[in-house]
């Protein structure tokens, strides 16, 4: 089921280094241990004017972070990165890139992700896969229908605010199942098991009236993406630097049936 109202198309392991000998580090900073620590957990939005498509041209992806290029620093180099990553997995080409013993020798100092994706729970819909990003590529927060929360307020703050990552995508998806539990407790008025009805009820002011049926939950699923995007647009912190340039709030969508992330304006 398709909505009208999305817009455009999103679409080698290296030789194995020897392990160097690592000096014992200095004790790190607060700052440092936080970053280390919370590193594997989990306004009007702001819309790259990418056109009616994705761009062709992306910086290809390496087994080895080191003949990846440089980290994307703009969230148009970002989102470039995305969409190549998309292309190959919706090709059925993707390299599973950043993986090799020294990549994840390199991590053990840090890491330096260069997007945040707020996605589904949805078992279908793994960021790093739909992207094809390794270790150290995405910060990825996930919660059914990308519903937020403190919690995962706080998780993206931290990767915006302590990681300076540039880009922050909220990703929908086809056939979401939050939503359509949403749409549905909606209309019957049946009240959902014990916390699935906390996710309903934030759900329940995207929903898209003006459509019934499947068309109805479809038409959510986008609308719930892009009322994500504008309330973290609208967060103080986050706020602030997309006015300047620094970070892009994206809401997207993927279709299972073609495996393609396409922008919602």
């Amino acid at each position: 089921m398709h909505s009208n109202r999305r817009t455009s198309a999103l679409v080698t392991p290296a030789p194995v280094i020897p392990a160097p000998v690592i000096p014992a580090p200095a004790p790190p900073s607060r700052r440092a241990l936080l970053r280390t620590a919370v590193a594997g957990t989990a306004a009007a939005g702001s819309v790259l004017a990418l056109g009616s498509a994705f761009p062709a041209t992306a910086a290809p992806a390496t087994g080895d972070r080191s003949e990846a290029g440089p980290r994307p620093a703009t969230p148009q180099e970002a989102l470039r990165r995305l969409a190549a990553g998309n292309r190959r997995w919706s090709a059925q080409r993707q390299e599973h890139p950043h993986e090799t013993p020294s990549v994840r020798l390199q991590l053990v100092a840090g890491q330096h992700p260069f997007a945040v994706v707020l996605g589904c729970v949805d078992s279908r819909v793994p960021p790093e896969l739909v992207f094809d990003q390794g270790l150290g590529d995405l910060l990825t927060v996930r919660s059914a229908g990308e519903v937020l929360d403190e919690a995962v307020l706080g998780s993206i703050a931290y990767g915006v605010l302590e990681l300076d990552v540039p880009l922050v995508l909220v990703l929908g998806h086809q056939s979401c199942g939050a939503v359509g539990a949403a749409v549905h407790a909606d209309e019957s008025g049946e009240p959902l098991p014990a916390h699935v009805q906390y996710l309903a009820d934030q759900i329940r002011p995207a929903i898209d009236r003006t459509r019934e049926g499947a068309a109805r939950v479809d038409a959510t699923i986008d609308a719930q993406a892009r009322r994500t995007r504008q309330r973290l647009a609208a967060e103080p912190d986050l706020a602030r630097r997309v006015a300047t340039g620094r970070l892009a709030v994206v809401a997207a969508r993927y279709e299972l049936r073609d495996q393609r992330v396409r922008t919602l304006s």
